[in-house]
């Protein structure tokens, strides 16, 4: 089933990063996994709260898993809390790998997670679901932008094949004839690459490989999967950890989540078949649109294009699932688990993703997560 693309007005922002008013805390990088908050009012007070329905949540949910939309996660957290006083949010944004573990652990109401279940990972989740099984809920859309540390460039060009040839470690200078070609006005220098990859396991890490196996198969031998496969390069836990080894080293190159492209990291331009694609929320929609649901049953999995033909569709593109049981939640936190989930899946919970630098869910998709939020038991 196509999607449909995505209102282009909807998707206007006025900034890349989360703003100081949509900021659970000032310092709230995700090394630090608490996005708690807790107070007293009304259903309909804290900005973009008025779709939030508290109904008998109360007590602590536990959640974790991708860092890709931890600032989303927070300026969700602190409107929905500043409406449900009753409720405490703690996310720990430890990557899609370790969130998907802890959820079919028992561990946490539900996971974030930036690839779908894979059958093994669902057939464990019916261990925890007592008769039911979890299911991908798709929340949040977005570009993976490759962010770079090179003195004197400020714009740059790089296509699939050089970019898989850089992350195997196979193009080690900053002037390499492949990066010149792309790039004939750069000054670029002399000067190593620095290659960051995640050390921990992690859905944008297996979105971004899956890019560089559909659209550069001849460069890149390694099947894409959560786990760094690849030789060589460096490595940072989480999303911000890469981010900040980009911003602080001379050289460096690494992938992550748009909204984690501040403080003056600059993105890598994509060349596709429609030519050079800059990494933003728009373009990235252009891309999501063309996805397919693959998912069966409340199962709402999407199968994405890497290799989109369209103009200024850019390709390294994720969308980050919420997991959640079917049936056989816990007693204790479902109302909780129902009641937050059905906020960020409304209307006013997917308008912050904008102002946080992400793309809402296609209206056709979203309505399907709603319906399937409402009939969790």
């Amino acid at each position: 089933m196509k999607l449909q693309r995505m209102n282009r007005r909807a998707l206007a922002l006025g900034a890349l990063a989360v703003s100081g008013a949509l900021a659970l805390t000032a310092c709230g990088s995700d090394d630090t996994g608490d996005t708690s908050n807790a107070g007293n009012g009304s259903a309909t007070s804290g900005a973009g709260a008025g779709d939030v329905k508290c109904d008998d949540a109360k007590g602590q949910l536990q959640a974790s898993g991708s860092s890709a939309q931890k600032n989303a996660i927070d300026a969700w957290v602190k409107s929905y809390t500043a409406a449900c006083k009753s409720v405490q949010i703690n996310y720990r944004p430890d990557g899609s790998g370790a969130g998907i573990t802890a959820f079919n652990q028992g561990q946490t109401a539900f996971a974030g997670s930036d690839s779908a279940l894979k059958p093994e990972e669902v057939e464990a989740s019916k261990k925890v679901c007592s008769g039911g099984q979890g299911i991908n809920l798709p929340m949040v859309g977005g570009p993976i932008a490759v962010g770079f540390n090179v003195p004197g460039v400020d714009t740059l060009v790089l296509d699939a094949s050089t970019l898989a040839k850089i992350f195997d470690s196979k193009i080690s200078n900053w002037n390499d004839d492949a990066i010149k070609k792309l790039n004939p006005d750069a000054k670029l220098p002399d000067l190593k690459i620095q290659a960051f990859h995640r050390s921990d396991e992690s859905g944008t890490t297996d979105n971004f490989t899956k890019y560089l196996k559909a659209a550069a198969p001849a460069d890149w031998k390694y099947e894409p999967a959560k786990a760094w496969a690849a030789k060589g390069g460096q490595s940072a836990p989480q999303s911000s950890g890469v981010a900040q080894q980009v911003k602080q080293t001379s050289g460096a190159i690494s992938y992550f989540e748009l909204s984690y492209a501040k403080d003056g990291i600059k993105t890598v331009d994509v060349k596709t078949a429609g030519g050079p694609v800059k990494a933003s929320v728009e373009n990235a929609t252009a891309a999501i649109g063309a996805a397919e649901v693959v998912g069966t049953g409340k199962d709402l999995a999407l199968k994405l294009n890497y290799t989109p033909t369209a103009a200024n569709a850019y390709p390294i593109v994720l969308v980050t699932y919420e997991i959640a049981c079917d049936k056989g939640n816990k007693a204790d936190t479902l109302p909780a688990a129902k009641s937050f989930l059905g906020y960020i899946a409304s209307e006013d919970g997917q308008k912050q993703l904008t102002e946080a630098g992400y793309a809402p869910i296609p209206q056709e998709i979203i309505t399907k997560v709603r319906e399937n939020i409402a009939t969790l038991s």
